[in-house]
């Protein structure tokens, strides 16, 4: 099996989270798919087989399948544009369908645009909450009071905690089989720290102990399930430009931008764009 490793979500050219990308004619047992990707030990890799009018696309973590992966989507971006050019692409998800938009820029460099799942957000249960605080040595004085604890979701679920200094999202740090746990119960893919630097500039980390990572470096599953959260308090209000950019993996020192559009429709689809990398 060809896996090409590519890093998603680079910030002016380097950093950016790794996936692997594997284009198929049929997908094999996924014991394979799961082994495969436990061996390359990224955060997620791509498995894509031709489908329809599109392609087929599944997502392996380390220990698990997940339903979502926005790195690796963009990764695969990447991929298929190598070996069919720039153009659209319609993925199908095992619950869903997404599209990839690519285009080349004046540099050469290409940047690739994810049209997300729907997105939703309900508020989490204090049961969550409370035990979720204490395995990331928190306390409820740390989080930014205008931003309730949700789950949001944008075809997977995500905890967002927005927290009120810089300071304490550098110092992350969690208690990771507990978490994995708690996680894994609750259904959560990330537990997503957030700190709003400006309507457009967020800064963020996510933890993912759920598929067997302890942080991936540039989310775009979550950033669009941030999104559809921000929209759902009505951060149209204060962001009229319904964009912004997410800085991640700046404190695990693999910087990546992850550019961010969406519109006043409530629950509608997000954009996430970034540029790519291949990783020798």
């Amino acid at each position: 099996m060809n896996i090409q490793r590519i890093a998603a979500f680079t910030y002016h050219h380097e950093g950016g989270n790794p996936a692997g990308v594997a284009i198929l004619e049929q997908f094999p047992a996924d014991i394979e798919m799961q082994t495969a990707a436990a061996r390359i030990g990224y955060s997620e890799t791509a498995f894509l087989m031709p489908f329809r009018d599109g392609w087929r696309i599944r997502y392996f973590a380390p220990e698990t399948e997940v339903p979502f992966c926005g790195h690796a989507t963009i990764a695969s971006g990447a991929v298929l544009a190598a070996e069919h050019g720039s153009g659209h692409y319609r993925l199908y998800l095992n619950d869903g369908e997404i599209s990839l938009e690519v285009r080349q820029k004046e540099d050469g460099h290409h940047l690739i645009t994810l049209q997300s799942p729907p997105t939703s957000s309900h508020p989490a249960a204090s049961s969550l909450i409370t035990p979720m605080l204490a395995l990331f040595h928190l306390s409820p004085l740390d989080l930014d009071e205008h931003f309730p604890v949700r789950v949001a979701s944008a075809g997977a679920q995500h905890l967002i905690l927005v927290l009120k200094d810089r300071s304490t999202l550098a110092a992350m740090r969690y208690d990771f089989d507990a978490t994995q746990a708690l996680m894994r119960k609750a259904g959560l893919t990330t537990v997503s720290l957030i700190w709003i630097e400006s309507s457009s500039r967020i800064h963020a980390r996510n933890a993912f102990a759920s598929g067997g990572v302890y942080e991936d470096p540039a989310t775009g599953a979550a950033a669009a399930a941030l999104a559809g959260y921000l929209r759902d308090l009505n951060w149209n209000e204060w962001n009229d430009q319904n964009r912004f950019e997410i800085i991640q993996g700046e404190d695990m020192g693999v910087p990546c931008r992850l550019l961010v559009e969406f519109d006043a429709s409530a629950g509608s689809s997000v954009r996430v764009s970034g540029t790519t990398r291949v990783i020798d």
